[in-house]
């Protein structure tokens, strides 16, 4: 019996190991672009795009991990069924289910280290992220900003820029609000550059070829338009320490989580469904893994295929249906229409019982 348990976790072991990698290498080259295009286009510097693509790494295991697994199973235990070893193993009077604990056991494991991973290392990674692009920013404002976007990033002022090559800015547009009601003052400029003072935290803007329309104070239909070669502004940053950025949900630990719920009851506000929602999509994400084994596994000896790339079009649709399913719940708990633990628990709880059901008839019968 221990060698068909150990035969059995072997088949499971090497497919997990090829997809997570193969995942892996595919999901972080389809972020290489940007990543060379801050280097070559930007001029970032290549030890802070360095730190970027590391902390890029974590919050891509919360889905690389359960994909995997699910691959895994489906690979290793389609490849046993259409070779029709289980059934050669279930005549010879073996339950299939001393057989498949190992694979549960590993895909518990695996749910119990992404615990750990949502709750400790993705965090920090996304905390990091901001703090390391709130730095670039400081010294070169130009590359986190995006063309053709309205950007919010500085105060009072909100900025449309058309083009943006290195530290040249192309068709700028500045829109200044003046009130409530009141139009707002709009600056134009066909070219412009970031001058940075990283020291105090402040970036002027030089902006040259453009005009200015400002709204008359007294009748804010009447405008007075300003044409000028060249124009400073300075724009306002905030300071990229520590303790000076506030953490978002996404960065907090599940203790911070439950602290800052703690500190809204105190202040007696009650409304605190998007701290308590982060919590149980930090674990109900976890445990996708162990939820995909259990439903891939009698689904893959139930289908009997050995052809690598059915298996993948069953984890394609298990994959999208479970994810297309979280985000329609996640966003009924966002609209208060769901209680947080409902909402994310539900995929699990529907995937799980399918796989349950099947897993049992299939070790029953």
């Amino acid at each position: 019996m221990r060698i068909l348990r150990n035969y059995f976790l072997k088949e499971f072991i090497a497919p997990l190991f090829l997809a997570f990698f193969v995942l892996t290498f595919v999901m972080l080259l389809g972020n290489l672009i940007k990543i060379a295009e801050l280097i070559i286009n930007k001029g970032v510097d290549i030890y802070v795009v360095g730190k970027l693509f590391l902390f890029m790494v974590p919050s891509l295991l919360i889905y690389i991990l359960p994909i995997s697994t699910l691959v895994a199973i489906l690979l290793s235990m389609g490849r046993l069924s259409s070779d029709n070893e289980i059934v050669t193993i279930k005549a010879s009077g073996i339950g299939l289910s001393q057989l498949i604990i190992p694979q549960l056991i590993v895909g518990l494991i695996i749910s119990l280290c992404m615990v750990i991973i949502n709750d400790r290392v993705i965090p920090y990674a996304h905390f990091e992220t901001r703090k390391t692009l709130m730095q670039v920013g400081i010294k070169n404002p130009a590359a986190v900003l995006e063309p053709g976007v309205f950007i919010n990033s500085f105060e009072k002022y909100k900025l449309f820029i058309y083009s943006i090559e290195e530290n040249r800015l192309h068709n700028i547009r500045i829109y200044e609000s003046q009130g409530e009601n009141k139009p707002a003052r709009i600056i134009a400029a066909k070219r412009g550059e970031f001058i940075v003072d990283p020291e105090k935290n402040i970036v002027k803007l030089k902006l040259m070829d453009g005009t200015t329309d400002e709204p008359d104070p007294d009748n804010p239909k009447i405008f007075y338009k300003l044409n000028f070669k060249t124009y400073f502004m300075t724009l306002a940053m905030t300071s990229p320490d520590t303790g000076k950025i506030e953490k978002k949900p996404k960065d907090m630990t599940i203790h911070e989580l439950e602290a800052a719920i703690a500190d809204l009851k105190k202040q007696g506000i009650k409304d605190a469904n998007l701290l308590v929602a982060e919590i149980h999509k930090k674990i109900s994400l976890a445990f996708s893994s162990f939820v995909f084994i259990l439903l891939g596994l009698p689904l893959a000896v139930i289908t009997r295929r050995r052809e690598k790339s059915i298996n993948f079009s069953i984890a394609f649709i298990i994959v999208m249906i479970y994810y297309l399913m979280l985000l329609g719940t996640e966003a009924l708990a966002r609209e208060g229409y769901l209680a947080p633990a409902i909402a994310f628990w539900t995929p699990n709880a529907i995937f799980g019982l399918i796989g349950a059901i099947l897993t049992f008839r299939l070790c029953v019968y």
